[in-house]
């Protein structure tokens, strides 16, 4: 059974910091690029950053540049997203998402988990 379990989201001030994790089983990880959205009510969902299979190019939304560093671990398949310098704007919830794109092609979500950045 596929999943992605979003962990480490809550309410924290401007200019402070979360680190989300995101988890996966039931899946190849290493063979997927993972990526992070978010969506904050209202919004549509946007992209957060990504990192490919093999970790080592990542890319990551202008919004976020400089603020935000994801990563993986292959061996623990876990997906990080460090968050820095945080602002009202970030709040959102914060999705993961597996994406293979060679055959076969999957595509897979978590369930989200909710940053709040409030002072």
């Amino acid at each position: 059974q596929v999943q992605l379990v979003e962990s480490g989201g809550g309410l924290v001030q401007p200019g402070g910091s979360l680190r989300l994790s995101c988890a996966a089983s039931g899946f190849t990880f290493s063979l997927y690029t993972m990526n992070w959205y978010r969506q904050a009510p209202g919004k549509e969902r946007e992209f957060v950053a990504t990192i490919f299979s093999a970790g080592g190019n990542t890319n990551d939304a202008d919004s976020v540049k400089g603020r935000f560093t994801n990563s993986r671990d292959n061996a623990k398949n876990t997906a990080y997203l460090q968050m820095n310098s945080l602002k009202p704007d970030d709040a959102a919830v914060y999705y993961c998402n597996a994406l293979r794109t060679t055959w076969p092609s999957r595509d897979y979500w978590g369930q989200g988990t909710q940053v709040t950045v409030s002072s």
